[in-house]
């Protein structure tokens, strides 16, 4: 699936995916400096079960990656999954 990338407000920003105007899938976070505060994942209940969060996250810790930045979860999906694996332990604050 294809996550886009779009600055909501001046320092928040989501990966989502929309299909014919209807979003069906984000994360969204606040940049704090070199922090990525995850604050809500959502995903539609045509993607739910497909793995699709696991995906969102995924890219979200991509681009943390990529640009050297931390992620704080918040967002409980976020918690879970830091605390369920030990494979964002890089990005991780």
């Amino acid at each position: 699936m294809e996550f886009q990338l779009q600055q909501l407000a001046e320092n928040k920003f989501a990966f989502l995916n929309e299909q014919d105007g209807e979003r069906l899938a984000e994360i969204t976070w606040q940049q704090n400096g070199q922090v990525m505060v995850m604050d809500h994942t959502y995903v539609s209940d045509k993607l739910r079960g497909q793995g699709v969060a696991k995906q969102l996250l995924d890219q979200a810790a991509s681009y943390a990656r990529d640009k050297g930045y931390k992620m704080e979860a918040v967002c409980s999906y976020v918690v879970a999954a830091f605390e369920k694996s030990d494979a964002y332990n890089d990005v991780k604050q």
